[in-house]
């Protein structure tokens, strides 16, 4: 299927095309490049993607967007990262698929997937959706400039970690629905308080087209704040939660006999039973948030709760496998801030067997991160943690916080926290592993795998 051809490519950057060529996929990392793509090769400051040309056509990409000369298929222009931004306008012009932008602190990725799940079960082959988490300055611009004209629907997560750079993400993507899923305190290190977070989340109602719906979190402490900042650009302003009062509400919500939760929810004058595979009462707000979309886009309610209950973890955001040794092992190692260190334990809490935590340091969480990690003690207690592996230099407030009420391990990295839970683990444990993504985490999940080529051992 041809996605884009060498001519509209020239028309929508303003290059110039070297031959005629027609490509079924853009791509601008040279390892991920297949057969067919359109390959960006943007410089950076790192590095140059110029230099992998021959390493892209060698995997067989049909073209590329160039700022310098080569002699491969090609089109021209000044600077291909604005080419590529150009495209993704390009691709955004000419779909009427409706379009939907997620965002928020914690479950943005994982609503992105539920909702893409939830439509394709109605819309087969017709949604599209941002892969992975590329949800920045140059992963948004790469998902929409890989969206098929002919799609029914279009689903893009957008992050951010400064104010201003969700405002420019919406403005390219024009959703006609736009989600926040919740705020909390992430990327603190780079906003006054959490209410700044809010204000920056905000910003992706800006972006709303005409007849736009947002939706909100209802049971959020800054829901008035969202729904003022939503209020200018909506037509529809639709909340979610668990009050009587939000739009679209859990009237039930009860854990599954396999782990996950049976829900009842309404939404106005209609009400949907249906179960969700993933555990936890922060996976039931998600679920509220992607009916609410759903329902907005005239999708199907019915199909889109067997979706829900066929739905399973995301690598590294709730993946479940069991070890090499039959420990059951929780993947939540892509990301941590502290409302979803406090969820996923939560979720641990509820788990029959022995509870291991290997947990890492969170991040980008500025002057109040001692008090962050020290806030874990409680939950950690509560969720019957048998064993805490602590892990990065962060995290010695936490350690602090449970001297005497937990058995733990303090360590530096994640070589180490493999090193430490190595032989420890038993066939009934139950291992949670999540910490910020630089703490590398997943290698000791590949490790427990059996992986040994990218594990920690």
């Amino acid at each position: 299927m041809t996605l884009w051809t060498a001519q509209e490519i020239a028309a929508a950057t303003g290059g110039t095309a070297s031959a005629d060529f027609a490509v079924s996929g853009v791509a601008f990392d040279s390892r991920e490049v297949g057969s067919g793509d359109l390959f960006v090769a943007m410089s950076g400051e790192a590095t140059d993607g110029h230099r992998f040309l021959d390493q892209a056509f060698g995997q067989g990409a049909a073209g590329a967007l160039v700022s310098n000369p080569t002699d491969h298929p090609h089109v021209r222009v000044e600077d291909s990262f604005r080419a590529l931004q150009d495209l993704a306008r390009a691709s955004r012009a000419r779909t009427s698929a409706t379009i939907i932008g997620v965002t928020g602190s914690v479950g943005k990725t994982s609503a992105k997937e539920a909702l893409y799940a939830a439509l394709e079960r109605g819309w087969r082959g017709a949604v599209h959706r941002s892969v992975k988490s590329y949800n920045n300055h140059t992963g948004v611009p790469l998902s929409l400039a890989r969206m098929p004209r002919d799609m029914r629907a279009g689903v893009f997560e957008m992050g951010m970690n400064h104010a201003g750079e969700l405002s420019a993400l919406t403005a390219m993507v024009r959703p006609h629905i736009a989600i926040i899923t919740a705020i909390a305190p992430a990327h603190t290190e780079f906003f006054s308080d959490e209410s700044a977070i809010a204000d920056a989340k905000g910003e992706i109602f800006q972006g709303l087209q005409p007849g736009g719906t947002a939706i909100i979190p209802y049971d959020s402490p800054h829901r008035d704040r969202l729904i003022a900042a939503a209020r200018p650009y909506a037509d529809r302003i639709v909340t979610f939660g668990f009050d009587p009062a939000a739009d679209v509400r859990a009237v039930e919500a009860m854990r599954g006999t396999r782990g996950g939760s049976f829900v009842t929810a309404k939404l106005g004058d209609k009400e949907l039973n249906f179960t969700l595979s993933q555990p936890g009462r922060h996976w039931v707000s998600n679920a509220l948030a992607v009916l609410a979309a759903v329902d907005a886009a005239g999708g199907d309610l019915g199909l889109a709760g067997l979706a829900l209950a066929e739905l399973g973890g995301l690598a590294g955001r709730g993946a479940r496998f069991r070890a090499t040794n039959g420990a059951l092992v929780i993947d939540e190692s892509y990301n941590a801030n502290p409302a979803s260190m406090r969820a996923t334990l939560a979720v641990l809490a509820e788990e029959p067997g022995r509870h291991v935590a290997v947990l890492g340091e969170m991040r980008e969480l500025g002057e109040d991160s001692a008090d962050y990690h020290a806030g874990l003690a409680e939950p950690i207690v509560a969720a019957r943690v048998e064993r805490a592996l602590l892990v990065g230099e962060s995290m010695a407030p936490l350690a602090a916080a449970l001297e005497g009420r937990v058995d733990f391990v303090h360590v530096a990295d994640a070589k180490a926290a493999h090193e430490a839970l190595a032989g420890f683990i038993a066939p009934d444990d139950v291992v949670l592993i999540k910490g910020s993504n630089g703490v590398g985490l997943s290698r000791v999940v590949a490790a427990l795998r059996g992986d040994t080529a990218t594990g920690g051992a």
